[in-house]
């Protein structure tokens, strides 16, 4: 397949938060997808220890905290941050809600 162009308008939302860009743009050696929290709303608690799997999170809309590893970091448009695959992490929302990318590895397991 040669380069592709989508809209993450024309991809529909799973799980209230979660759009799954890695198939329609035809990507095989990562996972993309784009998240969003609505204001104050937390994402699930998660680690990847089982698959291995390493995660960059992009922010690119409003803001909130990163809850990793017992520590809470603020996020905004702009920054990156890197989950190696044991760090437990969760999404919290600012008031202006949070809309970040995440780039995951392919499952090592």
């Amino acid at each position: 397949m040669g380069s592709q162009v989508i809209h993450a308008d024309d991809v529909e939302t799973q799980h209230g938060v979660f759009k799954p860009l890695t198939a329609q743009l035809g990507v095989a050696g990562f996972k993309l997808n784009q998240l969003a929290l609505p204001a104050g709303q937390e994402g699930p608690e998660h680690d990847h220890s089982a698959n291995g799997e390493e995660e960059v999170y992009a922010v690119i809309a409003g803001g909130g905290v990163l809850r990793i590893d017992g520590k809470e970091v603020p996020l905004q448009p702009g920054h990156f941050v890197y989950c190696p695959p044991e760090a437990r992490r969760q999404m919290v929302a600012g008031s202006d809600g949070l809309t970040w990318i995440g780039i995951g590895s392919i499952d090592a397991a």
